[in-house]
Protein backbone atom coordinates (compact mmCIF):
# COMPACT_ATOMS: atom_id res chain seq x y z
CA UNK A 1 0.00 0.00 0.00
CA UNK A 2 2.43 3.03 -0.84
CA UNK A 3 0.42 5.47 -0.65
CA UNK A 4 -1.17 4.66 2.47
CA UNK A 5 0.40 7.51 4.11
CA UNK A 6 -1.50 10.16 1.93
CA UNK A 7 -4.39 9.30 4.39
CA UNK A 8 -2.52 10.91 7.16
CA UNK A 9 -1.43 13.90 5.15
CA UNK A 10 -4.78 14.66 3.96
CA UNK A 11 -6.24 13.72 6.57
CA UNK A 12 -4.62 16.34 8.66
CA UNK A 13 -4.58 19.21 5.87
CA UNK A 14 -7.92 18.74 4.05
CA UNK A 15 -10.49 18.04 6.58
CA UNK A 16 -11.95 20.98 8.52
CA UNK A 17 -14.76 20.19 10.82
CA UNK A 18 -17.82 22.92 9.93
CA UNK A 19 -20.42 21.05 11.89
CA UNK A 20 -21.71 18.97 13.34
CA UNK A 21 -25.27 17.21 12.54
CA UNK A 22 -27.48 16.90 16.20
CA UNK A 23 -28.58 13.22 16.87
CA UNK A 24 -32.55 13.85 15.18
CA UNK A 25 -30.91 15.85 12.29
CA UNK A 26 -29.26 12.63 11.81
CA UNK A 27 -31.86 10.27 12.31
CA UNK A 28 -34.32 12.16 10.14
CA UNK A 29 -31.51 11.76 7.81
CA UNK A 30 -31.13 8.48 7.75
CA UNK A 31 -35.36 8.02 7.79
CA UNK A 32 -35.62 10.40 4.55
CA UNK A 33 -32.70 9.00 2.48
CA UNK A 34 -33.22 5.47 0.13
CA UNK A 35 -30.38 3.58 1.31
CA UNK A 36 -28.90 1.86 -1.34
CA UNK A 37 -26.85 -1.24 -2.03
CA UNK A 38 -23.89 -3.16 -4.44
CA UNK A 39 -20.91 -1.49 -6.07
CA UNK A 40 -22.98 1.27 -6.90
CA UNK A 41 -24.54 1.95 -3.39
CA UNK A 42 -22.26 5.09 -2.56
CA UNK A 43 -23.80 7.81 -1.14
CA UNK A 44 -24.67 9.97 -4.34
CA UNK A 45 -23.65 12.92 -2.77
CA UNK A 46 -22.11 14.38 -5.97
CA UNK A 47 -26.18 15.12 -7.00
CA UNK A 48 -26.02 16.58 -3.44
CA UNK A 49 -26.39 20.64 -4.11
CA UNK A 50 -22.89 22.34 -3.81
CA UNK A 51 -22.87 24.47 -0.28
CA UNK A 52 -24.40 20.76 1.77
CA UNK A 53 -21.72 18.80 -0.47
CA UNK A 54 -18.57 18.30 1.63
CA UNK A 55 -16.80 16.35 -1.13
CA UNK A 56 -16.47 20.31 -3.00
CA UNK A 57 -14.88 21.24 0.29
CA UNK A 58 -11.91 19.75 0.17
CA UNK A 59 -8.66 21.37 0.31
CA UNK A 60 -6.48 19.11 -2.09
CA UNK A 61 -3.27 21.14 -3.16
CA UNK A 62 -2.61 18.84 -6.46
CA UNK A 63 -5.84 16.73 -7.13
CA UNK A 64 -5.28 13.89 -9.21
CA UNK A 65 -6.82 12.59 -12.51
CA UNK A 66 -8.76 9.42 -12.56
CA UNK A 67 -5.74 8.15 -14.85
CA UNK A 68 -3.43 8.82 -12.10
CA UNK A 69 -5.99 7.33 -9.47
CA UNK A 70 -5.72 3.91 -11.22
CA UNK A 71 -2.08 4.11 -11.59
CA UNK A 72 -2.25 4.38 -7.50
CA UNK A 73 -5.04 2.08 -7.12
CA UNK A 74 -2.85 -0.74 -8.80
CA UNK A 75 0.60 0.26 -7.45
CA UNK A 76 -0.87 0.19 -3.95
CA UNK A 77 -2.42 -3.26 -4.73
CA UNK A 78 0.42 -5.17 -6.72
CA UNK A 79 3.92 -5.84 -4.73
CA UNK A 80 5.40 -8.57 -3.45
CA UNK A 81 2.01 -10.17 -2.79
CA UNK A 82 1.51 -10.94 -6.65
CA UNK A 83 4.51 -12.82 -6.82
CA UNK A 84 3.53 -14.97 -3.78
CA UNK A 85 0.49 -16.25 -5.93
CA UNK A 86 1.79 -19.48 -6.93
CA UNK A 87 2.61 -20.65 -3.57
CA UNK A 88 -1.04 -19.16 -2.67
CA UNK A 89 -2.53 -22.11 -5.13
CA UNK A 90 0.09 -24.64 -4.15
CA UNK A 91 -1.43 -24.21 -1.32
CA UNK A 92 -5.16 -24.79 -2.20
CA UNK A 93 -4.99 -26.41 -5.48
CA UNK A 94 -5.40 -25.22 -8.87
CA UNK A 95 -9.47 -25.57 -8.28
CA UNK A 96 -9.71 -23.67 -5.59
CA UNK A 97 -6.82 -21.38 -6.26
CA UNK A 98 -9.04 -19.95 -9.03
CA UNK A 99 -12.21 -20.30 -7.50
CA UNK A 100 -11.28 -18.33 -4.20
CA UNK A 101 -8.56 -15.67 -5.82
CA UNK A 102 -11.74 -14.45 -7.90
CA UNK A 103 -14.32 -14.73 -5.09
CA UNK A 104 -11.59 -13.11 -2.48
CA UNK A 105 -11.28 -10.34 -4.74
CA UNK A 106 -15.02 -9.56 -4.72
CA UNK A 107 -15.52 -9.62 -1.48
CA UNK A 108 -12.41 -7.52 -0.75
CA UNK A 109 -13.38 -4.94 -3.26
CA UNK A 110 -16.92 -5.63 -2.24
CA UNK A 111 -15.15 -4.04 1.17
CA UNK A 112 -13.78 -1.37 -0.16
CA UNK A 113 -16.89 0.04 -0.86
CA UNK A 114 -18.21 -0.37 2.19
CA UNK A 115 -15.67 1.55 3.35
CA UNK A 116 -16.17 4.03 0.60
CA UNK A 117 -19.91 4.11 1.04
CA UNK A 118 -19.68 4.81 4.76
CA UNK A 119 -16.84 7.58 4.39
CA UNK A 120 -18.98 9.68 2.41
CA UNK A 121 -22.12 9.28 4.95
CA UNK A 122 -20.08 10.22 7.60
CA UNK A 123 -18.70 13.37 6.05
CA UNK A 124 -22.32 14.52 4.95
CA UNK A 125 -22.94 13.78 8.85
CA UNK A 126 -19.94 15.47 10.35
CA UNK A 127 -19.53 18.04 7.35
CA UNK A 128 -15.64 16.60 6.91
CA UNK A 129 -14.82 16.84 3.41
CA UNK A 130 -12.44 13.72 4.11
CA UNK A 131 -11.97 11.17 6.33
CA UNK A 132 -9.25 8.44 6.77
CA UNK A 133 -9.75 4.95 7.54
CA UNK A 134 -9.15 5.28 11.45
CA UNK A 135 -11.39 8.47 11.23
CA UNK A 136 -14.51 6.36 9.53
CA UNK A 137 -13.93 3.96 12.55
CA UNK A 138 -14.41 6.73 15.01
CA UNK A 139 -17.03 8.90 13.15
CA UNK A 140 -19.08 5.70 12.80
CA UNK A 141 -19.24 4.72 17.24
CA UNK A 142 -19.25 8.63 17.90
CA UNK A 143 -22.56 9.33 15.68
CA UNK A 144 -23.94 5.34 16.34
CA UNK A 145 -25.96 4.02 18.47
CA UNK A 146 -25.76 5.56 21.74
CA UNK A 147 -24.21 2.51 23.75
CA UNK A 148 -21.12 2.49 21.32
CA UNK A 149 -20.61 6.35 21.32
CA UNK A 150 -17.89 5.83 24.35
CA UNK A 151 -16.06 3.54 22.37
CA UNK A 152 -15.26 5.49 19.18
CA UNK A 153 -11.60 6.64 20.95
CA UNK A 154 -11.14 2.95 21.45
CA UNK A 155 -12.19 1.89 17.93
CA UNK A 156 -9.68 4.05 16.55
CA UNK A 157 -6.69 3.42 18.38
CA UNK A 158 -7.58 -0.69 18.06
CA UNK A 159 -7.87 0.11 13.12
CA UNK A 160 -4.52 2.41 14.12
CA UNK A 161 -2.69 -0.42 15.52
CA UNK A 162 -3.80 -3.18 12.87
CA UNK A 163 -2.64 -0.57 10.57
CA UNK A 164 1.13 -0.18 12.23
CA UNK A 165 1.08 -3.91 12.11
CA UNK A 166 -0.24 -4.44 8.78
CA UNK A 167 2.18 -1.74 7.46
CA UNK A 168 5.19 -2.79 9.90
CA UNK A 169 4.49 -6.54 8.52
CA UNK A 170 4.82 -5.77 4.79
CA UNK A 171 8.39 -3.79 5.53
CA UNK A 172 9.55 -6.94 6.97
CA UNK A 173 8.16 -8.67 3.90
CA UNK A 174 10.37 -6.63 1.56
CA UNK A 175 13.32 -7.03 3.57
CA UNK A 176 13.55 -10.33 3.34
CA UNK A 177 12.14 -10.28 -0.33
CA UNK A 178 15.35 -7.98 -1.27
CA UNK A 179 17.58 -10.39 0.79
CA UNK A 180 16.28 -13.35 -0.62
CA UNK A 181 16.88 -12.20 -4.64
CA UNK A 182 19.98 -10.69 -3.78
CA UNK A 183 21.20 -14.29 -2.55
CA UNK A 184 19.91 -15.80 -5.13
CA UNK A 185 21.93 -13.80 -8.04
CA UNK A 186 25.06 -13.40 -5.90
CA UNK A 187 24.91 -17.57 -5.53
CA UNK A 188 25.06 -17.80 -8.74
CA UNK A 189 27.75 -15.78 -9.69
CA UNK A 190 30.47 -15.29 -7.18
CA UNK A 191 29.47 -17.23 -3.27
CA UNK A 192 26.82 -18.54 -1.43
CA UNK A 193 26.45 -16.99 1.60
CA UNK A 194 23.27 -16.98 4.31
CA UNK A 195 20.37 -14.73 3.56
CA UNK A 196 21.07 -13.10 7.23
CA UNK A 197 24.25 -11.95 6.17
CA UNK A 198 21.83 -9.80 3.15
CA UNK A 199 19.56 -8.73 5.93
CA UNK A 200 22.26 -7.29 7.96
CA UNK A 201 24.14 -5.45 4.46
CA UNK A 202 20.64 -4.06 4.14
CA UNK A 203 19.98 -2.36 7.53
CA UNK A 204 22.38 0.44 6.86
CA UNK A 205 21.04 1.70 3.58
CA UNK A 206 17.55 1.12 4.68
CA UNK A 207 18.02 3.34 7.60
CA UNK A 208 19.65 6.08 5.59
CA UNK A 209 16.46 5.88 2.55
CA UNK A 210 14.38 5.98 5.79
CA UNK A 211 15.72 9.29 7.17
CA UNK A 212 13.91 11.29 4.20
CA UNK A 213 11.04 12.82 5.79
CA UNK A 214 9.28 14.05 2.75
CA UNK A 215 7.26 11.76 0.42
CA UNK A 216 7.74 14.52 -2.42
CA UNK A 217 11.78 13.58 -2.67
CA UNK A 218 10.72 9.66 -2.91
CA UNK A 219 8.45 10.69 -5.83
CA UNK A 220 11.31 10.29 -8.68
CA UNK A 221 11.96 6.54 -6.61
CA UNK A 222 8.41 5.43 -6.77
CA UNK A 223 8.20 6.19 -10.17
CA UNK A 224 11.14 4.25 -11.11
CA UNK A 225 10.30 1.34 -8.99
CA UNK A 226 6.60 1.21 -10.56
CA UNK A 227 8.20 1.20 -14.17
CA UNK A 228 10.96 -1.56 -13.25
CA UNK A 229 7.78 -3.96 -11.60
CA UNK A 230 6.05 -3.94 -14.69
CA UNK A 231 9.32 -5.17 -16.64
CA UNK A 232 9.95 -7.60 -14.17
CA UNK A 233 5.91 -9.07 -14.24
CA UNK A 234 6.50 -8.64 -18.35
CA UNK A 235 9.59 -10.95 -18.09
CA UNK A 236 8.18 -12.97 -15.31
CA UNK A 237 5.14 -13.91 -17.73
CA UNK A 238 7.70 -14.53 -20.77
CA UNK A 239 8.76 -17.70 -18.11
CA UNK A 240 6.17 -18.88 -16.88
CA UNK A 241 4.28 -18.91 -20.10
CA UNK A 242 7.05 -21.29 -21.83
CA UNK A 243 6.42 -25.22 -21.71
CA UNK A 244 3.39 -25.25 -19.55
CA UNK A 245 2.84 -29.18 -18.90
CA UNK A 246 -0.82 -30.69 -18.81
CA UNK A 247 -3.13 -29.44 -15.63
CA UNK A 248 -3.21 -33.20 -14.47
CA UNK A 249 0.77 -32.45 -13.00
CA UNK A 250 -0.25 -30.46 -10.47
CA UNK A 251 -3.02 -30.88 -7.81
CA UNK A 252 -6.41 -29.59 -8.55
CA UNK A 253 -7.15 -29.53 -4.11
CA UNK A 254 -4.60 -29.32 -1.64
CA UNK A 255 -5.54 -30.50 1.90
CA UNK A 256 -7.25 -29.02 4.52
CA UNK A 257 -4.32 -27.81 6.75
CA UNK A 258 -2.82 -25.79 4.10
CA UNK A 259 -6.03 -23.81 3.14
CA UNK A 260 -5.40 -21.63 5.83
CA UNK A 261 -1.64 -20.59 4.58
CA UNK A 262 -3.45 -19.61 1.02
CA UNK A 263 -6.53 -18.01 3.02
CA UNK A 264 -3.18 -15.81 4.46
CA UNK A 265 -1.77 -15.08 1.34
CA UNK A 266 -4.43 -14.18 -0.59
CA UNK A 267 -5.73 -11.61 1.66
CA UNK A 268 -1.97 -10.36 2.30
CA UNK A 269 -2.16 -9.76 -1.94
CA UNK A 270 -5.32 -8.17 -1.77
CA UNK A 271 -3.55 -5.39 0.57
CA UNK A 272 -5.02 -2.34 -0.84
CA UNK A 273 -7.91 -1.50 1.25
CA UNK A 274 -5.85 1.15 3.42
CA UNK A 275 -5.12 3.38 -0.69
CA UNK A 276 -9.07 3.73 -0.81
CA UNK A 277 -9.72 6.81 1.02
CA UNK A 278 -6.60 8.28 0.47
CA UNK A 279 -6.65 7.92 -3.29
CA UNK A 280 -10.29 9.01 -3.39
CA UNK A 281 -9.99 11.77 -1.26
CA UNK A 282 -6.90 13.57 -3.69
CA UNK A 283 -9.03 12.96 -6.71
CA UNK A 284 -10.31 16.14 -8.95
CA UNK A 285 -13.36 13.84 -9.53
CA UNK A 286 -14.00 11.90 -6.60
CA UNK A 287 -17.43 11.11 -7.69
CA UNK A 288 -15.76 8.81 -10.44
CA UNK A 289 -13.62 6.44 -7.75
CA UNK A 290 -17.30 4.63 -6.83
CA UNK A 291 -19.89 3.09 -9.33
CA UNK A 292 -20.21 -0.61 -11.33
CA UNK A 293 -17.51 1.16 -13.84
CA UNK A 294 -15.70 3.42 -11.62
CA UNK A 295 -11.74 3.61 -11.42
CA UNK A 296 -12.45 1.21 -8.20
CA UNK A 297 -13.87 -1.97 -9.86
CA UNK A 298 -11.78 -1.38 -13.18
CA UNK A 299 -8.46 -1.33 -11.21
CA UNK A 300 -9.32 -4.37 -9.16
CA UNK A 301 -10.44 -5.73 -11.84
CA UNK A 302 -7.23 -5.84 -13.65
CA UNK A 303 -5.65 -6.75 -10.07
CA UNK A 304 -7.66 -9.87 -9.45
CA UNK A 305 -7.17 -10.87 -13.38
CA UNK A 306 -3.29 -10.68 -12.63
CA UNK A 307 -3.23 -12.34 -9.05
CA UNK A 308 -5.17 -15.00 -10.85
CA UNK A 309 -2.46 -15.53 -13.37
CA UNK A 310 0.28 -15.36 -11.96
CA UNK A 311 -1.09 -18.05 -9.06
CA UNK A 312 -2.27 -20.39 -11.43
CA UNK A 313 0.57 -20.38 -14.45
CA UNK A 314 3.01 -20.39 -11.40
CA UNK A 315 1.74 -23.25 -10.03
CA UNK A 316 1.06 -24.86 -12.93
CA UNK A 317 5.09 -23.71 -14.37
CA UNK A 318 6.50 -24.97 -11.25
CA UNK A 319 4.48 -27.40 -8.85
CA UNK A 320 5.28 -27.82 -5.37
CA UNK A 321 8.41 -26.15 -5.96
CA UNK A 322 6.56 -22.55 -5.43
CA UNK A 323 7.22 -23.24 -1.99
CA UNK A 324 9.63 -20.57 -2.20
CA UNK A 325 7.52 -17.79 -1.63
CA UNK A 326 8.26 -15.71 -4.92
CA UNK A 327 8.06 -16.88 -8.15
CA UNK A 328 11.14 -14.66 -9.39
CA UNK A 329 12.98 -17.25 -6.53
CA UNK A 330 11.88 -20.19 -9.08
CA UNK A 331 13.40 -18.22 -12.96
CA UNK A 332 15.79 -20.10 -14.33
CA UNK A 333 19.26 -19.22 -12.46
CA UNK A 334 21.51 -20.04 -15.62
CA UNK A 335 20.18 -16.88 -18.14
CA UNK A 336 20.79 -13.34 -17.55
CA UNK A 337 17.49 -11.87 -18.45
CA UNK A 338 15.97 -14.06 -15.43
CA UNK A 339 18.50 -13.02 -13.10
CA UNK A 340 17.96 -9.67 -14.42
CA UNK A 341 14.21 -9.75 -12.96
CA UNK A 342 15.89 -10.67 -9.59
CA UNK A 343 17.76 -7.78 -9.47
CA UNK A 344 14.88 -5.24 -10.94
CA UNK A 345 12.20 -6.86 -8.52
CA UNK A 346 14.70 -6.38 -5.22
CA UNK A 347 15.28 -2.83 -6.77
CA UNK A 348 11.66 -2.16 -6.95
CA UNK A 349 10.45 -3.11 -3.54
CA UNK A 350 14.05 -2.13 -1.76
CA UNK A 351 12.93 1.79 -3.27
CA UNK A 352 9.55 0.75 -1.98
CA UNK A 353 10.20 -0.27 1.60
CA UNK A 354 10.36 3.80 2.48
CA UNK A 355 6.67 4.25 1.26
CA UNK A 356 5.26 1.58 3.11
CA UNK A 357 7.45 2.39 6.42
CA UNK A 358 5.48 6.16 6.35
CA UNK A 359 2.12 4.80 7.49
CA UNK A 360 3.49 3.15 10.95
CA UNK A 361 5.85 6.09 11.07
CA UNK A 362 2.94 8.46 11.10
CA UNK A 363 0.80 6.70 13.39
CA UNK A 364 3.36 6.68 16.64
CA UNK A 365 5.59 9.64 15.97
CA UNK A 366 2.98 12.79 16.72
CA UNK A 367 2.88 10.96 20.50
CA UNK A 368 6.50 10.55 20.83
CA UNK A 369 6.67 13.95 19.74
CA UNK A 370 4.68 15.78 22.11
CA UNK A 371 7.51 14.60 24.78
CA UNK A 372 9.78 16.92 22.71
CA UNK A 373 8.79 20.44 22.52
CA UNK A 374 12.36 21.80 21.44
CA UNK A 375 12.83 21.36 17.64
CA UNK A 376 16.46 20.20 17.69
CA UNK A 377 15.65 17.49 20.62
CA UNK A 378 12.48 16.82 18.39
CA UNK A 379 14.94 15.98 15.86
CA UNK A 380 16.94 14.06 17.12
CA UNK A 381 14.23 12.06 18.57
CA UNK A 382 12.65 11.75 14.91
CA UNK A 383 16.09 10.10 13.55
CA UNK A 384 16.29 8.03 16.27
CA UNK A 385 12.57 6.70 16.00
CA UNK A 386 12.88 6.16 12.13
CA UNK A 387 16.40 3.92 13.11
CA UNK A 388 14.57 1.76 15.80
CA UNK A 389 11.74 0.97 13.75
CA UNK A 390 13.67 -0.46 10.60
CA UNK A 391 15.99 -2.23 12.99
CA UNK A 392 12.78 -3.70 14.18
CA UNK A 393 11.56 -4.71 10.94
CA UNK A 394 15.49 -5.96 10.65
CA UNK A 395 14.77 -8.31 13.87
CA UNK A 396 12.01 -9.98 12.84
CA UNK A 397 13.16 -10.63 9.11
CA UNK A 398 16.50 -12.39 10.80
CA UNK A 399 14.39 -14.33 13.25
CA UNK A 400 11.89 -15.38 9.90
CA UNK A 401 13.75 -15.60 6.72
CA UNK A 402 10.94 -17.91 5.30
CA UNK A 403 9.15 -15.09 3.12
CA UNK A 404 6.16 -17.40 2.30
CA UNK A 405 5.38 -18.37 5.95
CA UNK A 406 6.24 -14.18 6.68
CA UNK A 407 3.60 -13.44 3.83
CA UNK A 408 0.67 -15.91 5.69
CA UNK A 409 0.99 -14.49 9.29
CA UNK A 410 1.20 -10.94 8.00
CA UNK A 411 -1.85 -11.64 5.29
CA UNK A 412 -3.81 -14.02 8.46
CA UNK A 413 -3.45 -11.84 11.13
CA UNK A 414 -3.28 -7.99 10.62
CA UNK A 415 -4.51 -8.00 7.02
CA UNK A 416 -7.57 -9.86 7.36
CA UNK A 417 -8.70 -7.97 9.90
CA UNK A 418 -8.64 -4.41 8.28
CA UNK A 419 -10.00 -6.01 4.82
CA UNK A 420 -12.78 -8.18 5.65
CA UNK A 421 -13.47 -7.67 9.54
CA UNK A 422 -13.83 -3.79 10.29
CA UNK A 423 -15.63 -2.52 6.84
CA UNK A 424 -18.61 -4.45 7.14
CA UNK A 425 -18.52 -3.47 11.50
CA UNK A 426 -18.14 0.06 10.54
CA UNK A 427 -21.25 -0.54 8.13
CA UNK A 428 -23.27 -2.13 10.85
CA UNK A 429 -22.66 0.32 13.31
CA UNK A 430 -22.88 3.19 10.42
CA UNK A 431 -26.52 2.69 9.43
CA UNK A 432 -27.60 0.72 12.22
CA UNK A 433 -30.87 0.68 12.98
CA UNK A 434 -32.71 2.31 10.75
CA UNK A 435 -31.75 1.52 7.20
CA UNK A 436 -30.73 -2.18 8.01
CA UNK A 437 -33.80 -2.84 9.66
CA UNK A 438 -35.34 -2.00 6.03
CA UNK A 439 -32.23 -4.16 4.78
CA UNK A 440 -31.83 -7.72 6.86
CA UNK A 441 -29.95 -9.03 4.16
CA UNK A 442 -27.27 -6.57 4.47
CA UNK A 443 -26.71 -7.16 8.17
CA UNK A 444 -26.45 -11.16 7.59
CA UNK A 445 -23.65 -9.91 4.08
CA UNK A 446 -22.27 -8.33 7.22
CA UNK A 447 -21.79 -10.46 9.65
CA UNK A 448 -20.91 -13.40 7.03
CA UNK A 449 -18.05 -11.61 5.97
CA UNK A 450 -16.94 -10.54 9.78
CA UNK A 451 -17.28 -14.32 10.50
CA UNK A 452 -15.87 -15.11 6.90
CA UNK A 453 -12.75 -12.49 7.70
CA UNK A 454 -12.22 -14.07 12.09
CA UNK A 455 -12.26 -17.30 11.09
CA UNK A 456 -9.27 -16.53 8.71
CA UNK A 457 -7.45 -14.72 11.54
CA UNK A 458 -7.78 -16.89 13.84
CA UNK A 459 -6.84 -20.29 12.23
CA UNK A 460 -4.50 -18.96 9.65
CA UNK A 461 -2.44 -17.30 12.00
CA UNK A 462 -2.37 -20.23 13.80
CA UNK A 463 -1.33 -22.56 11.19
CA UNK A 464 1.31 -19.77 9.87
CA UNK A 465 2.78 -19.60 12.99
CA UNK A 466 2.77 -23.57 13.29
CA UNK A 467 4.32 -23.11 9.58
CA UNK A 468 7.19 -20.87 11.05
CA UNK A 469 7.94 -22.94 14.03
CA UNK A 470 7.88 -26.78 11.90
CA UNK A 471 7.78 -25.71 8.87
CA UNK A 472 8.54 -29.52 7.26
CA UNK A 473 5.10 -30.69 9.06
CA UNK A 474 2.97 -28.17 7.93
CA UNK A 475 4.05 -27.30 4.21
Amino acid sequence: MDYGTIEYKIGRTAMKPLKVATKNEEKQHLLDADFQVGASSVVDMENMPEPDNPLYRRNVEHPTSNFDTMVHLLKGNIGTGILAMPDAFRNAGWVIGLVGTMTMGIICTHCMHILLRCSRELSRRTQMPSLNFSEVVEMAFRTGPEPLQKYSGVAKLLVNIFLFITQIGFCCVYFVFVAANLQEVVKHYFVDISVHWYLLMLLVPLILLNWVKSLKYLTPASLFASIVTCSGLVITFFYMLQGLPNVSTVNAFASWGQLPLYFGTAVYAFEGIGVVLPLENNMKNPEDFGGWNGVLNTGMVIVASLYTSVGFFGYLKYGDKAVLGSVTLLLPPNEILAQSVRLMMAIAILLSYSLQFYVPFNIIWPTIKSYFPQEKSRNYAEYITRTLMVFITFVFAIAIPNLGAVISLVGAFSSSALALIFPPLIEIVTFWPDKLNRNWWILGKDIAIVLLGFAGFLIGSYVSIMNILYPETTS
